[in-house]
């Protein structure tokens, strides 16, 4: 699927960006990948990282406020994956205009570069689980930017081209994730982990489902899908257990922003949801949408079903969290 395609991933120089390269170089002999990011610095690392690789990697200093050069960095593109964001919650909150600036009209951007290509045959965006009611400026600028690139479709017109959204929580182990948090303070010798909640509990993906799913989305899509992996929960306090066992646990109270389950899939999408093996699809609501596009195999999800890190069917344990930490660490 990816043999001989250019592809384009904005925000490249990411935990994600890396990954989805490497399994890439991997498993495909694409024409090109082509980073779009504005930190040359992280290009400069990237670069020495795939340097094996240099007659196929390509790096453009962009950013995606900057639409002029997202088109002419599209130039010949296939697929384009969309990472580039705003992610951090107190940074959003403290810089509002900028994460609107990134997040969304970023994203108005990406679309009309795209719209204006004659190249582009498909697109991912990556989302959150923070973009699902959404209670922080970070979530509801991913919530405005996933309805674009969803409404997108309904202005290809007969061109093969298509939008798709990949929705997933935080990353175990990548920058921002609580696993890097804990290892920082048992590494300086304490022996007590702050809970911001002892109920809390989360979703755990790795970068190998996270690029699995964008994969999925990029074989499978016709067009306005949402792809959400089915992943296991954990409690908070069993990763606590996990990274440093027998240790003190200080409740210190939820965050402003932060939420005290993950929700992946609300009640109200149930009734446009699908489930298949290994994941499950919102497919959109729309007149431009037909039903001969849902794809085949999955079984619509119950009336008032909710796909939520408390409510899951599947659960990591002390023991499978330690196995799990180790392979990251």
């Amino acid at each position: 699927m990816l043999n001989n395609k250019t592809i384009l991933i904005t925000g490249g120089t990411g935990s994600f960006g890396n990954h989805f390269v490497e399994y890439v170089l991997k498993n495909y002999t694409p024409n090109k990948i082509i980073i779009y990011s504005r930190d040359e610095y992280k290009q400069f690392i990237m670069a020495n990282k795939f340097k094996e690789y240099k007659d196929v990697m390509r790096f453009f200093i962009g950013d995606v406020r900057d639409k002029e050069r997202l088109k002419r960095a599209l130039n010949g593109v296939d697929y384009v994956i969309h990472a580039a964001a705003m992610k951090q919650v107190p940074a959003c909150e403290y810089n509002p205009i900028e994460a609107v600036r990134t997040n969304i009209e970023g994203a108005m951007n990406v679309v009309d570069a795209v719209l204006d290509s004659d190249s582009v045959e498909k697109v991912v965006a990556l989302s959150t689980d923070k973009s699902v009611n959404p209670i922080n400026l970070y979530g509801g600028t991913k919530l405005v930017s996933d309805k674009l690139f969803i409404a997108a479709n309904a202005y290809v017109g007969k061109r093969n081209l298509n939008f798709s959204v990949v929705r997933y929580g935080n990353v175990a182990g990548s920058r921002g994730s609580v696993i890097p948090f804990f290892k920082s303070i048992i590494d300086s010798g304490k022996k007590e982990l702050p809970i911001t909640d002892y109920r809390m509990t989360r979703f755990w993906i790795s970068l190998d489902k996270g690029v699995d799913l964008v994969i999925k989305a990029l074989l499978e899509a016709k067009g306005g899908e949402t792809f959400i992996s089915k992943i296991p929960s954990f409690k908070i306090t069993d990763l606590a257990t996990a990274m440093l066992p027998n240790c003190e646990m200080q409740e210190v109270g939820i965050r402003e922003g932060e939420k005290l389950h993950e929700i992946m899939i609300t009640r109200e999408d149930s009734v446009n949801t699908y489930e298949y093996d290994n994941h499950y699809i919102i497919y959109p609501h729309f007149t431009w949408w037909k039903k001969d596009c849902i794809i085949p195999g999955g079984t619509v999800v119950p009336s008032g079903f909710e796909y939520s890190s408390d409510n899951n069917s599947e659960w990591l344990t002390v023991e499978q969290l330690q196995e799990n930490i180790h392979q990251l660490l």
